[in-house]
């Protein structure tokens, strides 16, 4: 079981009722950039995958080993035990690793993702964006212009960060598609949190990463106006955005136990 974690009631990821599928990146000090080392417990997590389902977490497009390397020069790490440099890098941080074109057609050109949520890094490597968000529909429509914007103009090396959520059945990390229905009830789900980084490192590459926290939702039972907040991001939610949350029903529980 989590234990409680102030920081994150203090500022959860929905704000106050923030529409969920937004831009919300703010700049943050270089030195907040790659500062997360991993504990023991995840980087087992991580070099087990690594060791077995090494094709289930790494991807990499034939184009993309100078981008690996300049990526290294920012770590400060040149070699690898394994096939791609990215795989190594992604042992130094607790986050997983996107590293994408900053122009052109802003391609997925390397990744190491070891903790999924809804999503198949086989299935994206080497597509732009624009189809990556493809899935959710309205994501694309709200946002996709304007990110696709700031990478190609974002600052070498300030890095941004945003955070997104879900709304998961249990703690466990790799999901490469949608859980199927939830037949617990919501006090026993969790709220997984993925604080997420944007920086254009190279002025032809940029790093995107997301790492992964879990509170229990429960929780929320302690924190009135946090719980209210989360209600009206719910309510926001448009059929595409609901769809990829995990479907209406789930949030018509969600609602149904917050409303309680």
């Amino acid at each position: 079981m989590c234990s409680i974690n102030n920081n994150f009631w203090a500022d959860p990821p929905w704000g106050d009722g923030n529409r969920k599928y937004r831009l919300g990146l703010s700049p943050i000090e270089n030195e907040r950039w790659l500062n997360r080392k991993p504990d023991k417990e995840l980087i087992n997590y991580k070099k087990n995958l690594l060791d077995k389902n090494y094709s289930d977490v790494i991807a990499v497009t034939d184009d993309s080993l100078d981008a690996q390397i300049y990526l290294g020069e920012v770590f400060g790490v040149t070699d690898s035990k394994y096939p791609d440099l990215i795989a190594e890098l992604s042992l130094n941080i607790q986050d997983d690793l996107c590293l994408l074109e900053s122009k052109n057609d802003q391609r997925l050109i390397a990744a190491s993702i070891c903790s999924p949520s809804y999503w198949d890094v086989k299935k994206k490597i080497g597509k732009p964006l624009k189809q990556i968000h493809q899935p959710v529909k309205s994501l694309e429509e709200k946002v996709g212009d304007r990110i696709a914007k700031f990478i190609s103009q974002a600052p070498v090396m300030k890095p941004f960060a945003r955070q997104n959520w879900l709304i998961h059945g249990d703690t466990k990390r790799f999901y490469l598609t949608e859980e199927k229905e939830l037949t617990s009830h919501p006090s026993e789900w969790f709220i997984r949190s993925e604080k997420e980084t944007l920086c254009r490192f190279h002025e032809d590459y940029s790093l995107f990463t997301i790492n992964v926290m879990f509170q229990p939702l429960k929780y929320i039972h302690q924190f009135h106006d946090k719980k209210i907040a989360l209600i009206k991001s719910l309510e926001f939610m448009d059929e595409d955005e609901s769809k990829y949350f995990g479907g209406t029903k789930k949030i018509k529980s969600l609602l149904e136990y917050l409303h309680t």
